[in-house]
């Protein structure tokens, strides 16, 4: 099963680029991630957790175009909670 495929399908099939980004404020300075970014991101994890993920995905394509942006917004959240959480020790 390759699950970053169907990622990709599910992002084709709503007709939403995966190169498109997202803009996070981190105290005052802007970071941007990429679909791919976030959905390579999330590929590192176990087959478990992508399947978790996936199937979010799934549920999110299914309510509309809003409910896939909004899960990307909170999977790139929680990514950047991650590499700060990381960076200062926490």
């Amino acid at each position: 099963m390759d699950t970053a495929k169907e990622y990709r399908d599910i992002l084709t099939q709503a007709g939403i680029n995966s190169q498109s980004s997202i803009d996070f404020d981190v105290n005052g300075e802007v970071m941007s991630l990429t679909l791919d970014y976030i959905i390579g991101t999330y590929m590192q994890a176990s087959l478990e957790s992508q399947l978790v993920f996936l199937r979010a995905l799934q549920k999110a394509a299914e309510s509309n175009e809003m409910g896939i942006e909004q899960f990307f917004e909170g999977m790139g959240k929680l990514l950047l909670m991650t590499q700060l959480s990381e960076k200062f020790g926490g």
